[in-house]
């Protein structure tokens, strides 16, 4: 996985994109990132356009293109916010592996599909049952199997909300749980449960071996 440039025409203006690729610089330097281009363009497909992933030391950082508007709006589009106005966010327990795992990638790109097909305005607090493995275990390749089903959502801790000149964009980052802490969750609030998790992993990284 090389970086790629952003996948339209030549001449057209991505500024949501750059803006993207500025909130991440403020973290992560010149570190070219590890960056998937998904096969259809946004005209033609329900997924995403792309998504990158950061070496963050002990983990490894995915973030999400093609939520928000990336290139320039047309005139029907909220000004306010930039497409659904968030990108999602996954980060990842990292080993001792050179490269990051292809599942995260596979994963995010269904969520996106989930959000574009059916409408669906994700928010902090929000909660997303799976049912089975988060990591797409056993149907994605390199998919450990967990005990971790449902992904809630918090905005991410570093990267939090900016303004683009599309509109705001928050960096919804999903985080995955198990079924025990889901229920925990509705008998408290999801906010509560990750603070709860937060006091021990403040960027709260999803680890498939976490029971």
């Amino acid at each position: 996985m090389t970086p790629v440039a952003p996948q339209g025409p030549d001449d057209e203006q991505a500024p949501g994109w750059d803006a993207i690729d500025a909130a991440l610089g403020g973290v992560y330097g010149a570190q070219p990132p590890r960056h998937v281009g998904y096969q259809l363009p946004a005209a033609f497909s329900a997924g995403l356009q792309g998504c990158s992933a950061y070496d963050a030391g002990d983990h490894w950082h995915y973030v999400t293109y093609g939520l928000s508007e990336l290139y320039l709006p047309g005139p029907e589009d909220d000004p306010q916010f930039s497409g659904w106005g968030f990108e999602l966010t996954l980060r990842v327990r990292r080993d001792a592996e050179p490269e990051p795992p292809g599942w995260p990638f596979t994963m995010l790109d269904q969520l996106a599909k989930h959000v574009n097909t059916h409408g669906v305005l994700l928010e902090p607090g929000h909660r997303i049952d799976l049912a089975a493995p988060v990591t797409g275990h056993p149907h994605t390749p390199d998919g450990p199997p967990t005990d971790l089903t449902v992904f809630a959502l918090a905005l991410d801790p570093q990267l939090g909300s900016i303004d683009t000149p599309n509109g705001r964009v928050a960096f919804l980052q999903v985080v995955g749980v198990t079924a025990d802490e889901k229920q925990q969750m509705l008998s408290t609030s999801t906010a509560r449960v990750l603070d709860r998790l937060a006091a021990t992993d403040p960027l709260l990284v999803t680890d498939p071996a976490r029971s």
